[in-house]
């Protein structure tokens, strides 16, 4: 049954919404902003660590490695102990290949230290990619990979870790039941109170639903503005247009593109 402030919002975003999982990264972000207490479960559950308390979460977190190139985690995280936390969420395979992980840690690595530092005070570090799809294909709930030394097995104990975890897994264990919730599109479904709480507001509540669309509608403009600088770009490159021609083509300003000529031959 409907609600009635439903009607202040455009059908399909409601429709979208609707459909939306915690598998789905935008709207995974959105419940995770600012929540600790989300973060903090999952944590617990993927690690199998009750005590570990989260004192520091950011969304969409950007780092930057020496030559300027930055990523965007999905989730970054700090326990109580300093310990760091990259939660990555894939639905596409090729999103979740074993450079890319190495990547991301290493990445990790270069933004908590500082010039001077001795290196034996890197903090330990966990990458976690959760996969709709059980990317490893070995049926496993979850793969831990961490750095050994071949000829005797043990552990080399750079303490940096990468876990990839099968969106796939189905059973009655706590990993199981995470996996299920995070493809439920609908909180009544869910099994963890904390997670189904949260979904409930983004899905249920005017407020909340409120803040979904207008981060649909910043996506959307987001969208339009890179096809625009693309299309700039692409002028540009040709050679053959003015800047005010351009900009006339690509809906921006001459300003802008005078801006991304610089970018364009830099």
């Amino acid at each position: 049954m409907s609600k009635d402030w439903e009607e202040k919002f455009r059908p399909e975003d409601l429709q979208r919404i609707r459909g939306f999982r915690l598998m789905d990264d935008d709207f995974m972000s959105k419940c995770f902003e600012e929540n600790i207490e989300c973060t903090e479960l999952v944590l617990q559950i993927v690690l199998g660590r009750d005590d570990l308390k989260v004192e520091k979460v950011a969304i969409q977190h950007q780092l930057k490695n020496l030559q300027g190139r930055s990523i965007i985690f999905d989730i970054y995280a700090t326990d109580h102990a300093g310990k760091r936390y990259n939660v990555e969420i894939q639905r596409a395979d090729r999103g979740a290949g074993a450079k890319r992980a190495r990547y991301h840690s290493s990445l990790i690595d270069a933004n908590v230290t500082e010039p001077g530092e001795k290196l034996e005070n890197l903090v330990e570090t966990y990458v976690i990619f959760i996969t709709e799809h059980d990317v490893l294909g070995k049926g496993k709930p979850i793969y831990h990979i961490d750095r050994v030394i071949k000829e005797t097995g043990e552990n080399f104990g750079d303490e940096a870790h990468i876990l990839y975890v099968n969106g796939e897994y189905r059973d009655e264990s706590p990993i199981g039941t995470l996996m299920h919730d995070f493809s439920c599109t609908g909180a009544k479904d869910m099994k963890y109170k904390i997670l189904a709480d949260r979904v409930r507001y983004f899905k249920e509540d005017e407020k909340g639903v409120a803040t979904m669309c207008k981060a649909m509608e910043e996506m959307r403009n987001e969208a339009v503005k890179e096809e625009r600088v693309e299309v700039a770009r692409q002028l540009l490159e040709l050679g053959k247009l003015s800047y005010e021609e351009i900009a006339k083509i690509a809906k921006m300003t001459i300003e802008e593109v005078k801006a991304l000529d610089k970018k364009v031959i830099a």
